[in-house]
């Protein structure tokens, strides 16, 4: 079976999730902010009824904010208990990775992103870094 992953765009890097985690993507929605939340939760949203976390991949990565008058992505992701909204700069496609090796994550990767990261897959342009769904969500 073919890997495919949702792929996105934060800061300048290219990043992905698997193709069967994602339920929707959506521009940004308006983003209830909760008092006391870990770093990297945005906040609440409120999806058709269904209340979502919103978790900031900028902040959870360790990678500098957005500017502030750029109109985040929403990837609406789906772990094994519950539902996330994914913050995201820009929506990129779904890509068949195939049989391209899933290597470990760079040496170079360090920080907070280092544990998010499941591993890279060499494209003929650039690294596409896979994310773990089950993990992004701050505690």
């Amino acid at each position: 079976m073919s890997t495919r992953l949702v792929t996105f765009v934060l800061d300048r890097g290219l990043y992905g999730v698997d193709v069967t985690a994602v339920r929707e993507v959506l521009r940004g929605l308006p983003t209830t902010r909760v008092p006391l939340a870990p770093a990297g939760l945005a906040g609440l949203v409120n999806l058709r009824g269904e209340v979502l976390a919103t978790v900031d991949l900028r902040q959870r990565l360790g990678l500098p904010p957005r500017e502030e008058d750029a109109e985040p992505m929403l990837v609406v992701t789906h772990g094994r208990s519950e539902s996330d909204a994914l913050l995201v700069d820009r929506i990129g496609e779904v890509v068949d990775v195939g049989d391209l090796p899933l290597l470990p994550p760079p040496e170079t990767l360090d920080g907070p992103a280092r544990p998010l990261i499941v591993g890279c897959y060499p494209l003929p342009d650039q690294l596409l870094l896979a994310l773990d769904v089950e993990h992004l969500a701050p505690a």
